[in-house]
């Protein structure tokens, strides 16, 4: 069976006699023509009855309509849908669920890798009782050559989730949820949510999995299926304001949540802001601008002077208390806290101290 080619619109129509897949691989892309073939081939190469991989590109303006006119002249389960205008992340996502025609939307990334025996793995736990499937995965830097995080999710051994267990999965899964490739999630549920109400900020999958009432029904993989190239994000540039503002600002609006649940997942204020701060000043992304463009209006009192006062700091200074603190302290994210100063314009010798301390380099 072949697909049928729509020229004028660039897409690929499914024929009215093949059955539904079972999974549908949906992908958001926007200018990664020179990543994007490595996850396709991550992904395809594990490709088989009942699966469909959808690939939305969101008017990327380089060779992303070459790369994969390639690949769809050699995989009839590849669909691509070329957009006339970029919807940003979360409306293209919600376009590639919409053109999915599986019962259940996988959402991976354009960069990252599928880990072998990924979509078998996926494809045994998808047996019609769950509405969401939460996949785990490790991190590793720019070239996949080390390991950062060996689980995003901290769990050793598959969960399943029912209903009074809500806040138990958002404790245990949202902080490995701001990845959206570890989301599995039905199609018809997707659809049936609040989507739009969460565009914008950048984790419309985070919206539509908790807002509410949150959804039920859930199994968690604790076994890594995806490689994320940390550092590699195109929102890389904008990291501050989403991780100080947006983040915290989606978490904290849950309201099935307790505020105590809500902290554990994503603290706001106080130490953990310092700490955020000092990171961001190190590696050169934070200063006065950032402070009365992001965050003047959103803070007061001690954490305004606190924040105030680190935007000023000397970024040399910043980075050495932020390499010592990684090596004394270590804990979670380390690595990768050490990884972004050693691989950013204001690395020294410190820096690669550190990073060699920690294992990032």
């Amino acid at each position: 069976m072949t697909w049928r080619v729509r020229t004028m619109e660039n897409k690929f129509e499914q024929p009215d006699d093949m059955a539904a897949p079972k999974l549908s691989i949906c992908i958001a892309t926007y200018n990664r023509a020179e990543f994007i073939g490595e996850t396709l081939g991550s992904i395809l190469s594990q490709m088989g009855p009942g699966v469909e991989l959808v690939v939305v590109d969101g008017a990327s303006p380089d060779y992303t309509p070459k790369v994969m006119a390639e690949y769809t002249l050699r995989y009839p389960a590849l669909r691509y849908y070329r957009e006339t205008e970029n919807s940003g992340i979360d409306g293209d996502y919600d376009k590639a669920i919409g053109y999915a025609t599986g019962e259940y939307c996988w959402l991976m990334t354009d960069d990252d890798l599928l880990r072998p025996g990924a979509v078998r793995r996926v494809l045994d736990k998808l047996d019609g009782v769950y509405d969401l499937v939460v996949v785990n995965a490790e991190i590793r830097n720019v070239d996949f050559s080390r390991v950062l995080d060996e689980k995003l999710i901290k769990l050793e051994f598959d969960k399943e989730y029912r209903a009074g267990d809500e806040e138990s999965l958002f404790l245990e899964a949202t902080q490995g949820l701001s990845f959206i490739g570890c989301v599995v999630i039905r199609r018809d549920v997707w659809l049936a949510r609040d989507r739009r109400s969460y565009f914008g900020s950048l984790f419309v999958h985070v919206g539509v999995i908790f807002q509410h009432l949150p959804i039920t029904h859930a199994a968690l993989i604790a076994e890594p299926l995806i490689t994320i190239r940390y550092g590699n994000a195109m929102w890389t540039p904008r990291g501050l304001e989403i991780w100080i503002v947006k983040w915290p600002e989606l978490v904290w609006s849950f309201v099935d949540f307790s505020d105590k649940a809500k902290s554990a997942v994503c603290p706001r204020g106080g130490w953990h802001l310092f700490k955020r701060l000092v990171f961001y000043r190190a590696t050169g992304a934070y200063s006065t601008k950032e402070y009365n463009e992001i965050l003047c209006a959103k803070i007061s009192g001690l954490t305004r002077i606190a924040s105030k006062f680190v935007a000023v700091v000397p970024v040399v200074l910043a980075g050495f208390f932020a390499c010592i603190y990684s090596v004394i302290l270590g804990g979670r994210g380390s690595r990768m806290v050490m990884y972004s100063l050693n691989s950013g314009q204001h690395k020294n010798a410190i820096t690669r101290w550190a990073a060699r301390s920690v294992g990032a380099c």
